[in-house]
């Protein structure tokens, strides 16, 4: 069968030869080995029928050296447990084909479906990266009541406790004091585990005196605490946005008995070191979220549900403490300067290269690719399995992180490797916005249709219900897979595996076309200028952040590579003359073509030494504008326009040796002010008197 890629830099090694064994777990799944031998090429197949207990001697047998691929994860413990045990040296990888394929009113058919999964058996599992979180067990329980007094009684003994009541409910005075016990009302709450500030309003602590209830003094505001752990039991909002994804921050709803239960057990165990996934991998230099003050792209600002990402002069910051891992930001980020890490896109992309590259040469057709998380999808896949009629035999299930977590870079390429459709497996009420997702899928539609992959070629099932899942995955319609895909190895940066796998799209298309128009803040697109009213100023290229736009070395030109573009908007608004626009579309010519010439003009040369500086169109002007007209250019001053004409270095040089001032020129008129106006009005005043009465005599 195929084999993932070797991933880029890691030295290439010999292989042994792999064995898949196959069990068909008490003869409940209809495995045809025959079959599955053929699939698999060449990897050897062994079948058994109860593999983990009545026939563990033939596991025993056949993982002493080389390579084992077990299709069972249910006794994956049970299996490195006696390979251990036995000191058995073979390198171990588990599927599951039960629930997956085996387990299905399709699964006489799903050898191919068989053949691919077991491809992707991972012998080499990913190095991932951690931050470290430490806890003291220093823990502020926010309550109400007396479940809150109870939680921190049951706590005492492991963790060093503070109680912040809100003052709702009176609550009896402890015989003894074992934790403090205050009043107040958390108005904000920053942090992780090991690390959180929190700060309340109308802070007070109770008299010693207290007889039938707790009595509070005089309150305080503002007041910050700090606290390893914060648990929140006062049944108002939480206090955090995304606050599953906040190690350390523990919330239920006090009149859950068993939620709070859990959550003091959890509680418990959070005192020590502690490691956590660095879910994302940020490039600053990358970033396209700010130039000079001026904000461009703002993508994943507006996307993180945990509030991780905040602006940081010309880029972003992520926190890795705090994220969540939801990939969000990754999947929105136009230049690559966030990238997944949790698997890397790069090794997503080649194992799903591997399981449609299996399933297509085991003789399957049309592949339906189900992305889903191993949470919520896990289960539903298994409840599917277990109490309705399973995953149909073209659906071929890949767990991730989170899906969210997916960008068009990978569904860009699962068509191009022939998928006919992929579907993402959401949950029918979200515990956070998936709006990220829905960008994705949005920018993926047109772009899939034009090519005649059809229409919603990718879409989201978004339901809780195994039945509806089924129903829907059902009834796709069979789809405009690519009848020569491809083949490509994905490798580099996000944005160079974005390029790779949009020219790889149009190239096995069913129906190429050169350009596709993109809703707004699509990551494609080209800048349009009104040449007629650029100046060559070139203020847009020092902004630009992917060099999309760039300068000539000798000459005044302006030049464009939409390859490159991201529409992230510093150009437009940096302009001065605001002769620049944004168009989202995809050119696909524009990943081959290279740049392409905006505006050249000629430059100016130095009237002293002939050196060229500056535009000949721009120094003309100013020299129109200022000549006869200027108080500081007309009559004998005309000499000084040859200022103007000079580059930066004659320019100094004339100023120097010839002993030019420039403020010798004729006096200008003094500035008017307030007080000549007043002295003007009361001299017309007196005038227009003086007059009355002269005429008063006359008349006389």
């Amino acid at each position: 069968m195929d084999k993932p890629a070797q991933p880029p830099g890691q030295a290439s090694t010999p292989k042994s030869q792999n064995t898949v064994i196959v069990c068909s777990c008490e003869d409940t799944m209809p495995l045809d080995l025959g079959a599955l031998q053929k699939a698999c090429k060449e990897d050897a197949v062994k079948g058994a029928r109860h593999l983990c207990r009545g026939q563990i001697d033939v596991f025993l047998g056949i993982a002493k050296s080389g390579r084992v691929t077990g299709a069972c994860t249910q006794e994956e413990p049970l299996f490195r447990e006696v390979a251990a045990e036995e000191g058995l040296g073979a390198s171990l990888a588990f599927v599951n084909i039960r629930e997956t394929a085996g387990w299905s009113g399709e699964a006489k058919q799903a050898t191919a479906k068989i053949a691919a999964l077991l491809a992707t058996a991972d012998h080499a599992p990913e190095p991932q990266k951690f931050v470290t979180l430490e806890s003291e067990g220093v823990t502020l329980i926010l309550g109400r009541d007396e479940v809150a007094i109870e939680a921190a009684k049951a706590l005492a003994d492991t963790l060093d406790i503070t109680v912040v009541l809100t003052g709702e409910v009176d609550i009896v005075p402890p015989r003894t004091t074992q934790f403090p016990i205050r009043r107040g009302i958390a108005r904000q709450v920053k942090g992780h585990l090991g690390d959180f500030e929190v700060t309340v309003d109308g802070y007070a602590e109770p008299a010693a005196s207290s007889r039938s209830k707790l009595e509070f003094g005089a309150a305080r505001s503002g007041l910050s605490s700090r606290a390893d752990l914060i648990i929140d039991l006062t049944g108002r909002p939480a206090l955090l946005t995304a606050h599953d994804l906040r190690e350390g921050y523990l919330r239920a709803d006090p009149q859950d008995a068993a939620a709070v239960a859990r959550l003091i057990t959890k509680a418990a165990s959070l005192v020590g070191t502690f490691d956590k996934p660095k879910y994302v991998d940020f490039k600053a230099d990358l970033c396209a979220h700010s130039r000079s003050r001026i904000t461009g792209c703002t993508r994943c600002l507006d996307l993180c549900p945990a509030g991780a990402i905040t602006p940081a002069h010309d880029h972003v910051a992520i926190d890795p403490t705090i994220c969540g891992g939801c990939g969000q930001c990754s999947a929105a980020c136009p230049t690559g300067a966030v990238s997944y890490d949790f698997p890397t896109t790069e090794r997503l992309i080649g194992k799903i290269r591997t399981l449609l590259s299996a399933y297509r040469g085991a003789g399957g057709e049309k592949p339906v690719l189900l992305l889903h998380d191993g949470e919520h999808g896990t289960d539903m896949i298994d409840a599917a399995a277990r109490y309705a009629a399973g995953l149909p035999a073209n659906v071929l299930p890949i767990a991730v992180n989170e899906v969210t977590q997916v960008g068009i870079e990978t569904i860009a390429a699962a068509f191009a490797y022939g998928a006919a459709h992929v579907r993402f497996l959401l949950r029918g009420k979200p515990r956070h916005d998936p709006e990220g997702l829905r960008q994705t899928l949005a920018l993926a539609e047109p772009i899939l249709a034009s090519l005649g992959y059809g229409d919603a070629a990718a879409a989201a099932i978004e339901t809780d219900d195994p039945d509806a899942m089924l129903e829907a995955l059902g009834s796709l319609p069979p789809g405009n897979a690519t009848l020569r895909p491809a083949s490509f190895i994905a490798s580099g940066g996000k944005r160079e595996i974005l390029r790779l796998a949009i020219r790889e799209l149009h190239r096995v298309a069913p129906t190429p076309v050169d350009d596709v128009a993109l809703p707004e803040r699509a990551p494609f697109g080209r800048v349009k200028v009104d040449t007629a009213g650029c100046t060559l100023c070139l203020s847009c290229v020092s902004a630009c952040p992917t060099s999309a736009l760039t300068a000539g070395d000798d000459r005044p030109l302006l030049r464009f590579d939409e390859g490159l573009c991201v529409q992230c908007g510093l150009c437009r608004a940096t302009c001065p003359e605001k002769v620049m626009g944004l168009e989202p579309r995809l050119s696909f010519a524009a990943f081959t073509g290279g740049p392409a010439m905006i505006k050249e003009e000629e430059p100016f040369c130095c009237v002293s030494c002939g050196k060229a500086f500056g535009v000949k169109s721009t120094i003309e002007k100013i020299v129109a504008k200022l000549e006869g007209k200027h108080w500081m250019y007309t009559g004998a001053n005309a000499k000084r326009l040859d200022l103007v004409r000079m580059c930066e270095d004659c320019r100094v040089s004339e100023v120097t040796n010839s002993g030019l001032d420039p403020y010798a020129a004729a006096m200008r008129p003094r500035a008017k002010t307030s007080e000549d106006y007043f002295a003007e009005r009361e001299r017309q005043r007196q005038l227009k008197s003086k007059d009355g009465q002269e005429g008063e005599g006359d008349s006389s």
